[in-house]
């Protein structure tokens, strides 16, 4: 089951369980859309992999499968940098 981070890595934004925003690796890295196809040009800083869009758990079960709240950050230099900006 996926994690459902609840942000950017690279930018912090917010993303909730339902945002079409939300892009994954296949390791979970989650990131914004804007910062994918901007600074991180369509490649996981942290394994290099590809993105896709995020899927939605059904809002049904969130309750029982909540999304997580642990928020995560990479410390890639390209977000340390979009950070701070």
């Amino acid at each position: 089951m996926l994690e459902l981070r609840p942000n950017c890595e690279c930018c912090d934004r917010d993303l909730p369980p339902d945002s079409a925003d939300a892009m994954i690796c296949s390791f979970e890295c989650t990131f914004c859309r804007d910062c994918v196809s901007g600074v991180l040009q369509g490649a996981c800083p942290n394994c290099g992999g590809e993105f896709v869009r995020r899927p939605e758990r059904p809002v049904r079960l969130l309750e029982k499968y909540p999304p997580s709240k642990l928020r995560v950050h990479s410390d890639k230099p390209v977000c340390a940098q979009k950070r701070i900006a």
